[in-house]
């Protein structure tokens, strides 16, 4: 059989079809009305929200370009830039910002994952299960404080600490949980507190997820691993993207446990403790407002590009 050339040559594609126009819906008087009434009724909430966020930024930002420490209070001035310029000349920022990502990123990781289990375990019917929800919560309504205290304490402390006790049973010598691992110890306060809360939104991903599609899934030979690996993760995705992004934007400010347990030492100086550094033991308080400021602007990127590439929980209802 041969192949003549007009064979050869692929068929011209058809015209593509037209793009649906839009239609512009035309709102009556009373519609114009219903919006405006309903933006009336979420103004004072918006103006306090604005009030409370953006005025003490602004504070901060006229603040970041004052010559201004406590031990000269007054002798207040204009420094224009060279707060800015400190901020990075001093080397301080980018240490602890690597801290920061460490211990955030380490605790995120964690609690994402103990929640999962907690989450799995939850999401089945047995006897006391309300009393076991409530006490997996429990660590989550803990003050910051009161957890660094508990586990500086009551759970690392070398000669009356938990762990130290139970290790001892395998003929482990006390460690100096604080001293040693500070890094580790703030993980995991940071991983007991927080696991909780991802816990709750996962579990209310497993409650939404439809029984019937299990049952078919049961049906078609199945087995637990399997359902769970290719039904049940695909649907937990957009609760697990939810969970680590307002995870993080909580414990980027957590500075409590780093106060109480370490002082910032051994790598744990995180970016809030950092502000506090400088703010209060410098006495420095327009360098202090200038981290604050390059903070502020370096979290906004980084959440911005988070939000439109891995979390695209907020753009699937517009597309």
């Amino acid at each position: 059989m041969t192949t003549t050339a007009a064979d050869s040559v692929p068929a011209a594609a058809g015209p593509k079809p037209a793009k649906p126009a839009k239609v512009k819906i035309k709102l009556t008087g009373q519609d114009l009305a219903e919006r405006v009434f309903a933006r009336k009724l979420i103004l004072p909430a918006l103006i306090v929200a604005i009030v409370i966020t953006q005025v003490p930024f602004v504070a901060t930002i006229v603040y970041s370009f004052a010559d201004w420490n406590l031990a000269r209070p007054e002798q207040r001035g204009f420094a224009g830039f060279d707060n800015y310029v400190a901020v990075v000349a001093n080397g301080a920022f980018l240490p602890s910002a690597l801290a920061t990502v460490l211990i955030v990123g380490g605790s995120v990781i964690l609690s994402l994952i103990l929640g999962l289990i907690f989450a799995v375990l939850l999401d089945r019917k047995f006897k006391g299960q309300a009393i076991a929800r409530t006490l997996l919560i429990t660590p989550f309504l803990v003050m910051p404080a009161a957890a660094a205290l508990i586990w500086k304490y009551s759970m690392l402390d070398v000669g009356t600490g938990m762990i130290n006790y139970g290790l001892s049973f395998f003929g482990v010598d006390p460690v100096a949980w604080n001293t040693n691992f500070p890094m580790l110890t703030i993980i995991f306060t940071l991983t007991w507190q927080y696991t909780p809360f991802m816990m709750l939104i996962l579990l209310a991903g497993l409650q939404s997820q439809s029984g019937e599609v299990l049952e078919a899934a049961d049906v078609d030979g199945a087995g637990p691993l399997q359902t769970f690996r290719y039904m049940t993760l695909p649907h937990l995705r957009t609760y697990a993207e939810l969970a680590t992004l307002l995870g993080t934007v909580m414990m980027i400010q957590v500075f409590d446990p780093v106060n109480i347990m370490t002082k910032g030492t051994g790598g744990t100086k995180t970016l809030p403790y950092l502000l506090y550094e400088r703010a209060f033991i410098g006495q420095e308080i327009g360098e202090a407002a200038a981290y604050g400021v390059v903070t502020v602007i370096l979290t906004i990127i980084v959440t911005t590009i988070a939000l439109r590439t891995l979390f695209r929980v907020f753009t699937e209802e517009a597309r």
